[in-house]
């Protein structure tokens, strides 16, 4: 019986320790086939991005819809494609073609990254429409996805950070679907962005690693999680919620895996950067520290830097001429 009893407390103390060790070790658990297994958000760190982004080819066809409005120099369009088996919607704005020309013309295209917005608040559009129309005036297709959850797409995640993070997969796949467009030419691809399509817009280029001509408007570029945390203030609860859920993620994840300021070596494309000083959203030292750390990153790094006195978060009083630097910008850049 004494034997019977032993053998019982040690196979309880066996089980007690195992669970000890499995729960301190959860991150690194080992499968039985000696691989790690793979949690859910590890396939969003920049560097399995890559992985994915280096093998994007030609990912779908952009079907262009009903057409919104019609200039002497343009057409805006809705437009779709499929992110990763999800529908993403967007405005796209096509320059107006030759009718004389019987062949195909080709555009460069410039692919625009919005800010945050209220979903309650959005349009198709929003932040993007007014720069997208001068664009396609100067003869740039322009593709501004609305993004999971936004517009007529579908709904994104419903964890906040894979949320997140399904931004630059939706980005990624838009830029590999730029080819079936018969009227784009894939080969002259650039990105345009503003505040927290800034973040997005680096941490492609950091995935990607390629010479994609990019222009940044105040961009969000501080470290992952403190660039959200940052913004709290406005949350009615001041973003206890989301700290809870940060926590857990922490407890998950290694959190500088998932941060843009931890891979600026990795960009290899000529960059402008566009920042006003009373800017109230993304102060002007967050610019004029990316443009250091970029500098230090990247010695050949092609990169130019304009400050706009005065100039609040959507580059106002400044815009007409942000909008004429960056379209010199991409016809050097986009030839």
């Amino acid at each position: 019986m004494k034997r019977w009893i032993a053998f019982g407390c040690g196979l309880v103390i066996s089980v007690l320790v195992a669970i000890f060790v499995v729960t301190l070790y959860r991150p690194q658990i080992i499968s039985t086939l000696g691989e790690l297994i793979e949690k859910p958000l590890d396939k969003y760190t920049i560097e399995n991005l890559a992985l994915k982004g280096s093998a994007l080819q030609s990912y779908g066809p952009i079907i262009l819809d009903e057409p919104l409005t019609t200039r002497a120099a343009y057409t805006a369009y809705r437009f779709h494609f499929m992110s990763d088996s999800k529908k993403v919607t967007g405005l796209a704005h096509i320059p107006a073609s030759d009718t004389g020309n019987q062949s195909i013309k080709q555009y460069p295209v410039i692919v625009q990254f919005r800010g945050y917005v209220d979903r309650e608040k959005y349009t198709p559009g929003e932040g993007t429409k007014r720069s997208g129309e001068v664009f396609a005036q100067n003869g740039f297709i322009t593709l501004a996805p609305d993004f999971l959850g936004y517009g007529g797409s579908a709904s994104p995640s419903a964890d906040v950070f894979e949320e997140r993070f399904e931004t630059y997969t939706t980005a990624l796949n838009l830029l590999a679907s730029v080819g079936s467009l018969p009227i784009a030419d894939s080969s002259k691809i650039g990105m345009w962005s503003h505040s927290n399509g800034g973040q997005i817009a680096l941490t492609v280029l950091e995935i990607l690693g390629k010479p994609i001509p990019t222009t940044l408007w105040a961009p969000v570029s501080k470290p992952f999680p403190y660039s959200i945390l940052y913004y709290t203030d406005d949350f009615n609860d001041h973003g206890k919620a989301l700290r809870k859920r940060l926590a857990k993620f922490e407890r998950d994840y290694d959190v500088e895996l998932y941060s843009l300021t931890n891979y600026l070596d990795r960009i290899a494309a000529p960059i402008q950067i566009h920042q006003g000083s009373a800017d109230e959203y993304v102060p002007q030292k967050w610019s004029d520290e990316l443009v250091e750390n970029l500098k230090i990153k990247n010695v050949n790094l092609k990169l130019d830097y304009f400050v706009y006195p005065g100039a609040d978060h959507d580059l106002l009083p400044s815009w007409n001429l942000v909008v004429s630097r960056d379209i010199e910008f991409f016809r050097k850049n986009l030839r």
